[in-house]
């Protein structure tokens, strides 16, 4: 009797987010019966997606699998990483797991979305999670955000390790470097697949520690008498702290603004991450009572993002901070790819109202919170992957990422160059790209509606941003009689009081175009049609424009 052919399960990875992009990150890591996943983050919308408040990946396949899905292993709090995370748990109960401080910013995002927090459990540095036949280990790294996690997952055909955003920082501000003792020991005991951070794979050398901001900041605050303010990422546990403590040192109170800033400065101190000395901190609308040489106001806002709280300052629309000519103002960030025209234009306005405007071009007031091409090296070579995929990065970085393995000696045939919802089986000899595609477009978010806009609905936007509207109005009897109108209406399209004129004449055509019509027996809809038809053609002869048109017909 023939023996049963037992069947070869291959490791499956399937990014969700992140791949030809930054931000957006997820990827769907799955073996067998058991699926796992890294991040669920989001992204801001690009200029084209009007109106849309976030992009999310597409949750589909997870939900099509949701049996199998074990759980969600977060490697940092960055909102590229974990923006995601209440639209999947709307659809999904899947235990999420991160370290301390990323839980509680996670845990602050549920109660807004008034989702419970039972899924959300904290995980230490080597502490090992069992996840179906998957076992993941967190490992300590050095980022922008406090509690940066790497992942060493152990899967039946051998380790993935899974970089998450780093750095190596040999003096962090937190005095705890990056664990590359770890990390050599796992090296030595085998990685079969890297998944590394892309982003900085173009910069030679190594990124600066935290420490020179800090060192650059306290030069600046020192030098000056003015009113500071500071712009940086709210996630940025460590620098806000290093700021509280040189606006202290030299005597000068520290006021917050910004929504998400003011949430984690109360998270970070509730969990213990923030240490704010007695009598610092003042509410924003006491800040007219301190002079301007014992201030610092420390602001989100460092991208330029519209309504943010610098973004108000700059257009004079905020409640309390009123920019003036004895300002600094201190851009504390580089910016995001794609938020540079905003962050210029922030500038401007800033600098239009008399302040002081310091920036990373200027002064160092940033460091990247990602690894350079040295230290992406060192971490391949403590490593020593069998096979290697680059994530995290637009086209260019991935590439780049690819050309550091491959000159440090990876066959070509080792390095899996994937975009989103592509699917790469990994077994110990092979890693290979099939030809299976996942859904994996973007999802947008528009207020309370996820996934309910198209492309079809950015493009009737992008028409009316452009080209304005008419609303043509009529009113019909029921034996289909026009007995109103038809009247038109415009929006975004003219100035009425100046072009009336091209409304009217354009009237003048459709009523005698209907009258040809009704001398020739035309029912009420080939009537409306030609309304709609008529107005379209007369409006692109006159002024070469193609606004949407809105027909409202009523019937007495």
């Amino acid at each position: 009797m023939a023996k049963k052919k037992q069947t070869v399960n291959k490791l499956r990875i399937i990014p969700l987010g992140g791949l030809h992009e930054i931000g957006k990150n997820m990827t769907v890591i799955e073996y067998g019966e058991d699926i796992i996943a890294i991040d669920c983050g989001m992204s801001f919308p690009d200029d084209e997606m009007l109106g849309v408040d976030a992009v999310i990946p597409d949750f589909s396949y997870l939900v099509q699998n949701a049996g199998k899905f074990r759980g969600v292993l977060i490697t940092h709090a960055h909102e590229d990483h974990i923006g995601g995370v209440p639209y999947l748990l709307k659809q999904l109960d899947v235990p999420i797991y991160g370290s301390r401080l990323t839980i509680g910013f996670i845990k602050n995002k549920l109660k807004e979305h008034k989702l419970s927090d039972k899924c959300l459990h904290e995980i230490e540095p080597g502490e090992q999670i069992p996840l179906g036949c998957f076992k993941a280990e967190a490992i300590h790294t050095t980022h922008s955000v406090a509690d940066s996690f790497a992942f060493a997952i152990k899967t039946p055909v051998g380790t993935l390790f899974h970089t998450g955003d780093f750095k190596v920082d040999y003096t962090p501000v937190d005095g705890s470097p990056i664990d590359l003792s770890r990390l050599a020991r796992i090296g030595q005991d085998g990685v079969l697949l890297l998944m590394g951070d892309s982003t900085n794979a173009l910069r030679p050398g190594f990124t600066k520690s935290e420490q020179i901001v800090g060192d650059s900041l306290a030069n600046i605050i020192r030098s000056t008498k003015k009113r500071i303010i500071i712009a940086t990422f709210s996630s940025n546990v460590h620098r806000v702290q290093k700021i509280i403590d040189i606006a202290a040192e030299n005597g000068r109170k520290i006021a917050v603004s910004g929504r998400s800033m003011e949430n984690m400065v109360n998270i970070a101190q509730e969990l213990g991450y923030l240490n704010i000395p007695p009598g610092t901190m003042i509410p924003l609308k006491d800040i007219n009572r301190i002079d301007d040489h014992e201030l610092v106001i420390i602001t989100t806002g460092s991208q330029g993002e519209p309504m943010s709280a610098l973004y108000r300052m700059s257009d004079g629309s905020h409640k309390n901070v009123h920019i003036r000519e004895n300002d600094l103002v201190i851009l504390s960030s580089n910016p995001v790819p794609g938020n540079e025209r905003d962050v210029s234009d922030i500038v401007n306005s800033l600098m239009e109202q008399g302040a002081e405007v310091l920036y990373n071009d200027i002064a160092e007031t940033h460091v990247s919170g990602h690894a350079c091409e040295e230290e992406l090296k060192l971490i391949h070579t403590l490593l020593h992957p069998k096979f290697f995929m680059p994530v995290h990065g637009e086209v260019r970085h991935l590439l780049g990422h690819a050309r550091i393995a491959r000159n440090l000696g990876m066959p070509d045939k080792n390095i899996i160059y994937a975009n989103n919802g592509d699917v790469i089986e990994v077994t110990r000899r092979s890693i290979t790209l099939t030809k299976e595609k996942v859904d994996a477009n973007p999802v947008l978010v528009d207020g309370l509606g996820v996934g309910d806009i198209g492309n079809s609905v950015l493009n009737e936007r992008k028409n009316l941003s452009e080209s304005g509207l008419i609303v043509i109005a009529a009113i019909f009897d029921s034996k289909g009689k026009l007995v109103s109108g038809p009247q038109l209406h415009t929006r975004g399209f003219i100035f009425v009081k100046e072009y009336g004129a091209l409304l009217d004449e354009a009237r003048a055509e459709i009523m005698n175009a209907l009258e040809d019509a009704a001398a020739q027996g035309i029912k009420r809809p080939a009537m409306e049609k030609l309304m709609v038809d008529k107005l379209r053609s007369f409006i692109y002869k006159k002024t070469k424009r193609s606004p949407a048109i809105v027909p409202v017909f009523m019937e007495v």
